[in-house]
């Protein structure tokens, strides 16, 4: 049997601590070239503390990195760079008004000095050696976020990074998208370039990777190879410590009144949008990000007025509804963006909690924070947010424990429309198949309009489903006719035929 290669990286004793809070605890993991390593964990395991790290973003309170066997006590992000590690971040970090080439080529030392037809011609031969194809000519905010991922691994690349981390790098992609960049990424591991990937869909880890690092509470508790995991069930139960098999009972739910009407909407961005939306009922919104469903939700969520067309919310008109918006038993809405738009950073748990429950402790013109406080603190225990103190700040979460931390805040309204936005992207297994509970059980009571770009939380959710693209909805379908269900991933990335 083989030995396996020297590592290019290895984290030796790493430890990192927030205040009370360890994030790291004595990891030791190698990075070795030609493997894709993955890097598993729950929410605030400590995954994104340890590469922000290695990219030199951090600096680590003990333990050393050792890079080609030099020891370092920490990176800089230039000396990361310099190393060849590159990170491709979930948010992208590209400037919108410059082309795809100019992009790639921003901040490049020791370059000679290039044409913008050299730099276009070098990105286009580039793009096509790794199959991620992009217009090079092409400006960033015109690309879907599919492409804009391949512009980020292509920054990476001219770079001629060794050490490439993609973090949860699936999540805007289309079924057709995720191939390509599994295909790419074996392509680099090919060419002997180390791989980390950290990813909560335990079937493309499956898939993808040739090793497996586990995380649990900041240290690793397991490493091996991905041929020795039997089953992605298996793999849960290492990573949670628990049995978790990402199935859930959607009971059946008589539909009741209509809390939902959007007839013939149309703006700059949506194109004659129309359907309804039921109490028991979830209807999925698929699409990937950037074809219209942020407008949409923008609208219903009463952020922006609606252009040409009709939306009715609880049957009443939008500009009445949204000039009597009551707290409680109305609309509640999860946004995507957990950090900037669903919470404020330097606010404890139990402020946060009263960003949209304020009126529910009012007495008259004081506030009650003892109660909120007591109700915040029994919320966070029941949706297993953690740190469980209700005097943590929100930044000191990790995010999917900030967005348990929403779920708790916003169905604790009692609300009969619901707008969940990407509600799992980021979670951990565990914590996704808690949410579906949580969302199946509030259909009961409400209706949901769920926007996803996972396919399987679709289907495993709704009972009806409206693929959109180009702002168009392009089909509206039961849950249970197969027939659309298998071309779900075609009518995404606009294919009709």
């Amino acid at each position: 049997m083989n030995s396996p290669p020297e590592a290019i990286i290895r984290l030796e004793g790493i430890s990192k601590s927030f205040g009370s809070i360890f994030a790291n605890r004595d990891i030791t993991l190698d990075i070795r070239p030609g493997r894709i390593k993955a890097l598993l964990g729950e929410n605030g395991a400590g995954k994104s503390t340890l590469m922000s790290i290695l990219s030199g973003r951090l600096r680590p309170d003990e333990g050393r990195i050792r890079i080609d066997g030099v020891p370092f006590a920490a990176l800089s992000t230039r000396q990361s760079i310099d190393a060849g590690i590159g990170m491709v971040h979930q948010n992208f970090m590209l400037v919108e008004a410059m082309t795809v080439a100019e992009n790639i080529y921003l901040g490049l030392r020791h370059r000679r000095v290039l044409s913008r037809a050299q730099m276009a011609e070098r990105v286009r031969s580039l793009a096509e050696q790794y199959g991620l194809y992009v217009d090079p000519e092409a400006r960033i905010d015109s690309l879907s976020m599919g492409e804009r991922q391949r512009v980020e691994i292509l920054k990476l690349l001219i770079r001629e990074s060794r050490v490439l981390i993609f973090d949860e790098p699936t999540a805007v992609l289309t079924p057709q998208e995720i191939d390509q960049l599994v295909s790419a990424m074996r392509q680099m591991a090919a060419q002997g370039k180390a791989i980390v990937f950290i990813s909560h869909k335990l079937g493309e880890v499956m898939t993808i990777a040739d090793e497996i690092a586990i995380l649990r509470k900041g240290a690793v508790v397991a490493e091996m190879p991905a041929a020795a995991v039997q089953s992605t069930a298996a793999l849960a139960r290492r990573m949670v410590g628990r049995e978790v098999l990402l199935r859930v009972e959607k009971p059946a739910v008589e539909p009741k009144q209509v809390v939902l009407r959007i007839e013939t909407l149309s703006d700059e961005v949506l194109d004659r949008i129309s359907f309804s939306l039921r109490q028991g009922e979830i209807l999925s919104l698929v699409g990937v990000a950037g074809n219209g469903q942020k407008r949409l939700v923008e609208i219903v969520c009463g952020l922006r007025a609606p252009g040409a067309g009709k939306v009715t919310l609880l049957g009443r008109d939008w500009g009445a509804f949204f000039a009597a918006r009551r707290w409680e038993g109305a609309l509640s809405y999860i946004p995507e963006d957990r950090q900037r738009l669903a919470t404020c950073a330097n606010l404890d748990l139990t402020d946060n909690f009263l960003l949209t429950t304020r009126e529910g402790f009012c007495r008259g013109p004081w506030l009650d924070r003892t109660e909120a406080a007591a109700k915040a603190a029994e919320l966070v225990r029941q949706f297993r947010v953690h740190p469980s103190d209700p005097d943590t700040r929100a930044r000191q979460l990790s995010g999917g424990n900030l967005q348990k931390l929403v779920l708790a805040r916003e169905f604790f309204r009692r609300p009969r429309l619901i707008v969940a936005e990407q509600p799992t992207q980021g979670l951990d297994i565990g914590a996704t198949e808690e949410v579906w509970s949580i969302l199946l059980k509030a259909r009961e009571r409400a209706g949901i309009l769920l926007v996803t770009g996972d396919v399987q939380e679709a289907v495993t959710l709704s009972d009806r489903i409206a693929v959109i693209y180009g702002g168009r909805i392009v089909d509206l379908f039961s849950a249970e006719d197969e027939s659309h269900l298998s071309r779900i991933g075609a009518l995404m990335a606009g294919i009709s035929g």
